[in-house]
């Protein structure tokens, strides 16, 4: 599939720098990479979205605890346990 696309200047240059830095060999690799980018963002963003839902629909139920500086120490203790234990982290907590 062929598509044209009209790109501003400083986009332009920005795909051109891309590829002379030697990185990318061509234009359409910078952009096929910057798709699966926008790609991997959204469905980042997605599974976030679901989290939150997920912790609201256990608030609405009732399934909240309070946040005191006691349950801070815990969630704190608990993490430092893991973090030493070996074990791989659990996907949700990483950045």
């Amino acid at each position: 599939m062929t598509m044209h696309v009209k790109l501003s200047p400083e986009m332009e240059g920005f795909i051109k720098n891309k590829v002379a830095s030697g990185f990318y060999g061509n234009a359409t690799e910078v952009i096929r990479d910057a798709i699966r980018r926008m790609q991997a963002e959204e469905s980042r963003v997605a599974v976030w979205h679901a989290a939150i839902q997920k912790g609201d629909d256990q608030f609405d139920r009732g399934e909240g605890v309070d946040y005191t500086p006691g349950a801070l120490e815990e969630i704190t203790q608990s993490a430092m346990k893991a973090m030493h234990s070996g074990q791989p982290m659990d996907p949700d907590v990483l950045p």
